[in-house]
């Protein structure tokens, strides 16, 4: 499943992997997805659809929440990494940004986006230019960087979460749902950043996201899942003009914008289901 802009190896695979918790829940039905370099994908579906887990699967944090990997194999590089610990996982350049903004409260802003340079080994210099690329991305952040997270807006906080992780210098960013709680001239403004470090500093992103239309629109290629499974993917301007998409994502069919009672009523017409 790769898009036009996919190589035939593709940076990231995820090959048809069963997720398990607690060594009886399913939580993952045989995924299968792939991230090109350079690329952003974008990972949609509603609440408890398996978009997190899909994340933690290959960031390698489930175990921490009891819960493994039972078949199908990740790939990065071309290489296995279901063994390695999330620290060996960062050293690769591959970073999870979690759901819910988690910043260290009681530290401030720059203290905050400092530790996601504690891996580093290329010197102070290379430390304290990143940081002013961060600065330059969230202009925000260079005037609260003397602030304690724990006061700074959700907006903010997102944006230490993300700034954070690109001072580790990473490759892969996995973003977990970056527009939850945020408002809708927020959301377009981390989008916008997005795509801007994903063009200005080649990072890919694998994008998990509910809020589907914005998250087609920045992104290359999206997979959809329902119920652990993926039920959907393409490109993602092709995703954007699907029927399907359009009335049960995007609240719009052919009649129109349709409200959020109307799409439930009309779920037993989905097509990938029948």
């Amino acid at each position: 499943m790769l898009d036009a802009t996919q190589t035939e190896t593709p940076l990231l695979d995820v090959n048809n992997i069963e997720v398990i918790y607690n060594h009886v829940i399913l939580v993952l039905k045989g995924v299968s997805l792939s991230l090109s370099k350079g690329g952003i994908t974008a990972l949609l579906g509603g609440n408890g659809a398996g978009k997190t887990t899909t994340l933690k699967a290959i960031s390698n944090l489930l175990h921490s929440e009891r819960g493994e990997v039972t078949k199908g194999s990740i790939l990065y590089h071309g290489d296995r990494i279901e063994e390695l610990n999330p620290a060996e996982m960062v050293r690769r350049g591959v970073v999870q940004v979690m759901e819910g903004r988690h910043c260290f409260e009681h530290l401030t802003v720059e203290e905050n986006l400092m530790t996601g340079a504690y891996t580093r080994r290329d010197g102070s210099a290379a430390i304290a230019a990143d940081l002013e690329m961060v600065y330059n991305y969230f202009p925000r952040l260079k005037e609260r960087r003397k602030s304690q997270a724990g006061y700074t807006s959700g907006g903010e906080q997102q944006m230490v979460a993300i700034g954070r992780a690109l001072m580790s210098r990473p490759e892969t960013i996995l973003l977990d749902e970056p527009s939850m709680g945020l408002a809708p001239q927020l959301v377009e403004q981390i989008f916008e950043i997005v795509r801007m470090v994903n063009e200005q500093e080649g990072v890919s992103f694998l994008l998990a996201e509910q809020n589907t239309n914005a998250a087609l629109r920045y992104a290359n290629y999206g997979y959809i899942l329902e119920s652990g499974r993926v039920v959907m993917d393409g490109p993602a301007d092709e995703l954007r003009e699907n029927p399907d998409v359009k009335e049960f994502y995007l609240g719009v069919s052919e009649e129109g914008r349709k409200s959020f009672r109307d799409v439930r009523s009309y779920r037993r017409r989905k097509r990938w289901l029948s």
